[in-house]
């Protein structure tokens, strides 16, 4: 029968022999430590991330749709010719689902232009971080949910006239204004032109400690006037409502498929996903990364576990005499068996608290420098320091074996 005064003999022997050999031990758990901490560490890395990739998706709204000439989870290299040379998603496009879709809204085309080095925007003597710069309608703030903190942005009567205005985002206004100056209707050059500044976005937190407020916003046809030849462009739809989505598919493929002259025994030439497509793909990745993790931390912890075996097995040689001794008074296999396995998981069972720490702190220091949420999940601590106990366990039942088979009376003369 196995008591509870042998285990707890057998854990104060192994920390007696961590106290001892610090050294040794330390190096005989630092595979375990390593495995544990990266399970820790990466688990807690990846579910913030998670949720901050979540947020910045429910955050585009759940009734918008992405209209593009791919879909985002497309293999480039596997493409057909027909494919390849598909037309791009243009205006014109845009213009269709406004006039022939009545389950949409807003419709948001987004036309880019990155001029060679970067764009070059000024202000006297100041210069921003070569912002992006792109052309969208009106409703960009509707389906974008993205609305100026100063000034106005621009309305119909800004595109009819194709009026030379632009609406700067706030790491812009900070690189070429002061904090007290007055930054509405001052004109600024972007790319040599010369262009008036109607209003300041609102700020928006990094994304991975990314900004996502260095951009300059001209009205579509301002845009198409001073880089016609930019064709392609990102298009996003928003629906009446969520419930509304299916019907709006339907529509904006019906009105595509026209627009694009696809015939009827053709597939689209085109890709039509939405807020939930992206979550799908987020969560394939996230599965990707998990395996990842569970490959990386197994390796460390199988080292672990041959360091534990490879310890104890010196402990048995060193402790031959003290176990005869045992054995000599009375101490049965079962004994010495409970004994040497308890210091094996106790030994690895440190190693899995010291991983679990040092994974928080390698979690903490990644939400300080990128601003990711801080999770850590009792689940995956429990997992971790239960699995380094059960790695001291199998690696300590060889050691324990041939423990419990010594020979009182051999190791009694043992020296």
């Amino acid at each position: 029968m196995i008591s509870t005064i042998e285990i707890k003999e057998g854990i104060l022997l192994a920390m007696s022999s961590l106290r001892e050999n610090k050294l040794r031990s330390f190096l005989t758990i630092l595979g375990v430590l390593i495995g544990v901490a990266a399970v820790i560490g990466m688990a807690s890395i990846i579910s913030g991330l998670d949720k901050m990739v979540q947020s910045e998706i429910e955050n585009m709204g759940s009734n918008v749709l992405f209209v593009t000439k791919f879909a985002p989870d497309v293999d480039y290299d596997k493409l057909t010719e027909e494919e390849r040379n598909r037309k791009p998603i243009d205006y014109e496009a845009a213009q269709v689902i406004r006039e022939m879709c009545p389950s949409v809204t807003a419709v948001s085309p987004q036309n880019y232009y990155f001029a060679p080095g970067g764009n070059i925007v000024k202000y006297k003597s100041k210069q921003a971080n070569r912002p992006n710069l792109f052309g969208t309608p009106p409703d960009y703030s509707r389906v974008n949910k993205r609305y100026v903190d100063r000034g106005r942005f621009f309305n119909e009567f800004d595109m009819e006239r194709r009026a030379m205005v632009c609406v700067i985002g706030t790491d812009v206004a900070n690189a070429l204004f002061e904090k007290n100056d007055q930054v509405i209707n001052q004109n600024i050059r972007v790319n040599s032109r010369l262009l008036r500044v109607i209003g300041v976005m609102e700020e928006k937190e990094p994304f991975l400690g990314e900004s996502d407020n260095n951009f300059v916003i001209l009205p579509y046809t301002t845009f198409a006037k001073l880089h016609p030849w930019e064709k392609a462009l990102f298009l996003q739809v928003s629906a009446v409502s969520s419930q509304a989505i299916p019907q709006a598919i339907e529509e904006v493929t019906a009105a595509l498929r026209n627009q694009r002259g696809v015939p009827y025994h053709k597939p689209n030439d085109f890709a039509i996903w939405t807020q939930d497509n992206l979550k799908e793909m987020v969560n394939n990745i996230t599965d990707v990364i998990y395996i990842a993790m569970i490959v990386i931390s197994s390796v460390g912890l199988m080292v672990g576990g041959v360091g534990v075996m490879n310890i104890m097995l010196v402990s048995v040689t060193e402790r031959t005499r003290e176990i005869g001794v045992r054995k000599a008074i009375g101490a049965r296999r079962m004994n010495i068996l409970i004994q040497f396995l308890t210091e094996a998981m106790t030994l690895s069972g440190t190693g899995g608290v010291l991983g679990i720490m040092a994974g928080i702190t390698l979690a903490f220091i990644v939400k300080l420098l990128f601003s990711m949420p801080f999770t850590v999940s009792i689940l995956w601590m429990s997992l971790g320091f239960f699995v380094s106990v059960f790695v001291g366990l199998a690696a300590g039942i060889y050691p324990a074996y041939k423990a419990a088979k010594v020979d009182p009376i051999i190791s009694l003369r043992y020296e």
